[in-house]
């Protein structure tokens, strides 16, 4: 692994920015200051905006977060984010999404057995990074389940995740734990 480039700020050379920002992540759903929040702490005003639109999308869309967990593991396949991958494999593990949906997407592969909401999201998500847009017909199928707003949070999702995707492919922060690359190359 190369050297991390966005290293971490220690808490006494925060400017006042930067201590907000940790504030505002620590004192929220997320609990403390990891990933990529510590490479955008280099852009407090850009973290800040980051962070405020990432706790709307991991908790307050009213998407089941088994769901929003399983369209970032495509996200975070599509873009071999090792470490959006590893953060993420776990928590979808904890939020009952099961092990061979899981181990599927790591391959790059659609996953046999999932139910009819897995399928939609796992679908849309492909065609999303595929594509730019879903097919009209998968279109019509996300807007009947979860309503037009619904589908806007799900491309939002596609979006948000790829921009991590890409801060942490750059950024190039080691994996907790000296643990192994967990995607493997396609």
């Amino acid at each position: 692994m190369n050297e991390v480039r966005f290293p971490a700020i220690p808490a006494e050379q925060m400017s006042d920015a930067q201590k907000e920002v940790v504030a505002a992540i620590a004192g929220g759903p997320r609990g403390s200051v990891r990933g990529p929040f510590l490479a955008l702490l280099h852009n407090p005003q850009l973290a800040m905006r980051v962070q405020a639109l990432g706790e709307h999308l991991r908790f307050g869309t009213g998407i089941t977060q088994s769901l929003v967990e399983l369209l970032i593991l495509v996200t975070a396949r599509k873009w071999t984010c090792q470490y959006e991958w590893f953060a993420h494999a776990r928590i979808a593990r904890s939020e009952g999404l099961p092990e061979p949906i899981i181990e599927a997407i790591a391959k790059g592969q659609r996953p046999a057995g999932m139910n009819d909401d897995q399928a939609l999201v796992h679908d849309f998500a492909v065609a999303v990074h595929r594509d730019g847009t879903p097919p009209d017909a998968l279109y019509d199928q996300a807007v009947a389940r979860f309503g037009r707003a619904g589908v806007l949070d799900l491309l939002a999702l596609c979006g948000y995740y790829t921009m991590l995707a890409m801060v942490l492919n750059t950024a190039r922060p080691a994996l907790p734990d000296n643990t192994p690359d967990p995607l493997p190359v396609l």
